[in-house]
């Protein structure tokens, strides 16, 4: 089994392998880590499949980066990751710009990649989105940061339903939330275009959309679609926090797609 060999200290990890289940490797978005993102559904995941995460640096128990973040570093930190578990072959479950992550790990390792699972991401970043992203750097104050993110993160409908003071307190648990590595994390959004890269993938690919995204819109995740030769699309009715509202439904769109996968 080939052994990937990263630059920098290995990154915090997350291991779930008592099922014996195929592997599964878990690639978080800015801002969260594995247990933020994936942390609903991981019981779920662990009960079928040999799961796998790391934290990116400045969140969970990953320290910070002295250099910026390189999308190909996060990726192989992942590689390297199931290597020291043993996994030779896996599928890649990516959310928000771990999409991004695991469409690198595709395309730097096609022949270990059984399947991709893109949630709430993209093939490129649009003009708003960098614009948001450049926003989203510079709130360095945790409480404006949460401010910004939680009209664009929840959807409106859900927020709607809130009482004021239970949208003051939704902020504040985000602030609270907002790990340091986030503008880091963040700063990968700026010309980020991987349309060529994902054209050329040949992997059983699933993408699910979150319909109602204000911050990584459909028209956006449809064109990944579009763009992912082969890929299937499912669309689940939930702003940019799928694990939040709709975590079960989640997790059975993608247990469900990566079963189907291994048994053709």
């Amino acid at each position: 089994m080939p052994v990937v060999e990263t630059t920098t200290a290995p990154y915090a990890r997350t291991v779930r392998t008592e099922s014996g289940g195929p592997g599964l490797l878990l690639a978080h978005g800015a801002g969260g880590s594995v247990e933020t993102n994936f942390g609903t559904v991981l019981d779920t995941l662990a009960a079928r499949f040999s799961v796998v995460g790391v934290d990116y640096p400045g969140t969970g128990d990953t320290p910070r980066a002295d250099e910026p973040l390189r999308l190909d570093e996060l990726a192989d930190q992942l590689v390297a990751a199931a290597d020291a578990e043993g996994l030779e072959t896996f599928a890649v479950l990516g959310y928000s710009l771990g999409g991004n992550v695991a469409v690198r790990v595709a395309s730097r390792h096609p022949e270990r990649v059984t399947a991709l699972v893109l949630t709430a991401t993209f093939a490129r970043a649009d003009n708003r989105l960098e614009l948001l992203g450049g926003l989203w750097r510079q709130l360095a104050e945790r409480e404006l940061m949460a401010s910004l993110l939680v009209p664009l993160a929840v959807n409106p409908a859900v927020l709607d339903g809130l009482t004021p003071a239970q949208v003051d307190q939704l902020v504040r648990d985000t602030a609270g939330s907002v790990p340091p590595g986030t503008a880091d994390h963040v700063a990968l959004l700026e010309g980020a275009d991987l349309r060529s890269e994902i054209a050329a993938l040949d992997v059983p690919s699933l993408v699910v959309a979150t319909t109602e995204d204000l911050l990584v819109p459909l028209p956006l995740q449809r064109e990944l679609a579009d763009t992912l030769p082969g890929a299937r699309l499912a669309e689940l009715p939930t702003g940019h926090l799928p694990f939040a509202e709709r975590p079960a439904e989640w997790a059975a769109l993608v247990s469900d797609f990566l079963r189907a996968t291994a048994e053709r």
